[in-house]
């Protein structure tokens, strides 16, 4: 009873930002737990090369390129889901943004509407794209992948910190609007994850040892360890759990 409850067997799950760290780590956990898994990014070599790790391992993928701040190409990814599967199950919004890294005072207007247009825009259209599909057929998950930011601003990632707080409440809107037509959407914030997103994080021997003494964990997270998180939010193990982000940081929270 309890095993099947955990099982993505059968469902159709989109993941964007699939093509590496968290996002692929994701597709590949539900691939394992047998969903098919519709992986989306702009990279389509990149993408490839997870489908056929997904697929060598047993599991189904397919892969649709899509930029999240492209409004026409969202609409592809979700009719390309639709035409190929028929139906959407789980949501995975995990791709993300953040070309600078400097105080706010010296953000210019072009790298603040590129932040906002990939991680509030896209991520805010492409739910409520697949939300309808979702509601019309009175099931489905949405897990959007936030960040400890949301919570507690990170020096020289302000608008990157004020993208995520957004995403928190999406979050929130989505649960409380989608709830009653038996979609459910929750949030995973990781903290300090080794990927190439946040490189410019632990690359640094100064920032990563400063960020390391914060964590009672007392190391960063590999994108492995954020999987069973957002297989429990997928899943039906969870389905008395809407609105809520998750806090997945080492313990860092605790101790700030």
């Amino acid at each position: 009873m309890y095993k099947e409850q955990f099982s993505l067997e059968g469902k159709v799950a989109i993941v964007t930002g699939g093509s590496r760290g968290i996002g692929q780590a994701i597709a590949e956990g539900y691939a394992e737990m047998g969903a098919k898994v519709v992986l989306a990014s702009r990279k389509a070599e990149a993408l490839e090369e997870v489908r056929k790790g997904i697929e060598a391992a047993g599991g189904e993928a397919c892969v649709i390129p899509t930029h999240m701040g492209d409004m026409e190409g969202i609409g592809r990814l979700v009719q390309g889901t639709l035409d190929k599967y028929g139906t959407i199950d789980i949501l995975v919004n995990n791709a993300a943004t953040n070309p600078i890294f400097c105080g706010t005072g010296d953000v210019e207007e072009p790298a603040f509407e590129k932040i906002m247009e990939v991680n509030v825009k896209g991520l805010f259209f492409l739910t409520q794209q697949v939300g309808k599909v979702m509601c019309d057929k009175g099931s489905g998950s949405v897990v959007n992948v936030s960040s400890e930011a949301a919570f507690c601003p990170t020096p020289f990632l302000g608008v990157y910190s004020i993208s995520k707080a957004a995403v928190n409440m999406l979050t929130k809107v989505f649960a409380q609007e989608w709830g009653p037509k038996g979609v459910r959407v929750n949030g995973i914030a990781p903290g300090l994850v080794k990927t190439h997103f946040s490189q410019a994080l632990w690359g640094n021997e100064a920032i990563l040892q400063a960020a390391l003494a914060s964590i009672p964990l007392g190391r960063m997270a590999e994108p492995e360890e954020m999987v069973g998180l957002a297989i429990f939010l997928a899943c039906n193990a969870s389905q008395y759990l809407t609105g809520q982000v998750v806090l997945i940081d080492g313990g860092r929270e605790i101790s700030a």
